[in-house]
């Protein structure tokens, strides 16, 4: 008899970053709450990206061990750093376990935050913090990974936060580990969005709703969020992004921008997210 499949998250927290040009400092700027998911039969187990900094790959490498399971692998669900940059630890701690991703863009994307370019500029808010050659996904053999009998199923998506986005979908728990298509009570990364791929990301939304699930494990997490349930963190992500773009069309500046979304979700973590789309939304 095949035992059930289990579910854990690990979450970051908030982390420190300098605020640049326009933010207030008497508010400190932070990146958001990440997450990283566990999922785990009786022995075995797969995670769910892998955090970016090195302390955060340490910590998250002994939460792992102490659970007693063995890592056979850590999916990517898209090519941005913080989602992969703290890896290190982890493999170090499980060196059978494989970094892996189901879609050659993800590949080709990640390989891109690694660049002198990019990593100038996770150096800008994150130097001495990360690996500055990190390891980079591979791609998976199959859209589908056996875990002690039961099936995970990676599947690409589309568009959202300016990576390709992709999922795990774990359909014996109903449960989806969506990475950045759908954000749970943090503002969300609309920097340099436009009206196209804000339409693309509720697309994006509207296929993870059509799996029917019951949880959905988002990338970033409040760590004070009451639940993971799908309908509430789906629906709030979609009128988030629809509300932006509402905002963006009858705002004159990035202050009013910034103001009109804060009245509409007042209790949202991590500001500098919001001060950041804003600010793009009204570039010079």
């Amino acid at each position: 008899m095949v035992s059930p499949l289990s579910i854990d998250v690990f979450n970051s927290g908030y982390k420190p970053i300098p605020g640049g040009p326009g933010w207030d400092d008497s508010t400190p700027a932070t990146w958001p709450a990440s997450t990283s998911t566990l999922i785990s039969g009786d022995r075995d187990a797969v995670l769910v990206d892998a955090l970016l900094t090195t302390s955060e790959g340490e910590r998250l490498a002994a939460w792992v061990a102490n659970t007693g399971k063995q890592l056979r692998a850590i999916f990517v669900t898209h090519g941005h750093g913080d989602h992969f940059f703290g890896a290190g630890p982890v493999l170090n701690a499980f060196p059978g376990a494989r970094l892996i991703a189901c879609d050659q863009q993800v590949v080709d994307e990640a390989r891109g935050q690694t660049t002198p370019q990019a990593i100038a500029s996770w150096n800008s808010r994150f130097a001495g913090q990360f690996p500055q050659s990190p390891v980079l996904p591979a791609l998976a053999s199959s859209p589908e990974f056996d875990l002690e009998g039961h099936p995970l199923l990676f599947r690409t998506i589309g568009g959202a936060d300016g990576a390709l986005a992709t999922i795990v979908h774990v359909p014996e728990m109903r449960a989806v580990c969506s990475g950045d298509i759908a954000y749970n009570n943090i503002h969300m990364w609309l920097w340099r969005s436009t009206p196209d791929s804000r339409e693309a990301w509720l697309a994006s939304l509207d296929a993870v709703a059509a799996l029917n699930p019951s949880t959905i494990i988002t990338g970033h997490k409040d760590p004070s969020a009451l639940d993971d349930d799908a309908a509430r963190v789906l629906d709030q992500s979609r009128r988030y992004i629809e509300q932006f773009g509402q905002a963006v069309a009858k705002s004159s500046t990035p202050r009013e921008l910034i103001e009109e979304m804060l009245a509409l979700y007042p209790t949202h973590g991590n500001r500098y997210t919001l001060f950041a789309a804003a600010s793009s939304q009204f570039p010079g």
